[in-house]
């Protein structure tokens, strides 16, 4: 798998994301990552692939363990989220803020990171970016003793989800263990 350790990372744009997608590019080659790009690949491409086929096109190699996070652009970041989150083990989020950016990946252990170009301008697009890549789950609350855990279980009954076994179950989710919700201030 191409970690972020490794500073690996796979990105994927359609036509309105693709200014966005070769700025942040732009600066994480500045920094050193390898980045696999699938596409849209210029801005005068001819028939550009659709947002939705590129998210899917993400989402699979997310699926199959081929990378350990993925960037996705397009106009707004909602199209190709939705697609590349039709794949299994795809946990993604639409993001237009650092802070966000950071909650997606620290409190939500999310793999991969939509931007929408009509919204995000590319300084933040990179500043998205540099919190999502530099930050794992739990990163930033180590104050609070159980957060980790806690989230870590929601992560994981969710990786466990199956949607027949919830409806045969009368939607009730089939819960992998327990963690009290123990929310404290922050230490000054």
């Amino acid at each position: 798998m191409k970690t972020i350790k490794d500073k690996q990372i796979l990105v994927g744009a359609d036509f309105a994301g693709f200014p966005l997608k070769e700025a942040v590019v732009a600066h994480l080659k500045k920094k050193g990552w390898t980045v696999t790009d699938i596409g849209v690949q210029s801005a005068d491409e001819e028939s550009p692939e659709m947002f939705h086929r590129i998210g899917l096109k993400v989402g699979a190699k997310i699926s199959e363990g081929e990378f350990e996070r993925a960037l996705l652009f397009c106009g707004t970041g909602m199209g190709i989220h939705i697609a590349a989150s039709k794949c299994p083990h795809v946990h993604a989020a639409v993001v237009e803020s650092v802070p966000a950016a950071l909650r997606c990946i620290t409190g939500n252990n999310c793999n991969v990171l939509a931007m929408g170009a009509f919204y995000v301008a590319p300084q933040m697009g990179i500043e998205i970016a540099e919190a999502f890549l530099s930050h794992n789950l739990g990163d930033g609350y180590e104050w609070w003793h159980n957060f980790y855990d806690f989230h870590k279980l929601a992560y994981d009954e969710l990786e466990a989800f199956d949607y027949e076994e919830f409806k045969q179950n009368g939607f009730e989710l089939k819960h992998l263990g327990e963690v009290e919700l123990a929310l404290e201030e922050k230490p000054e």
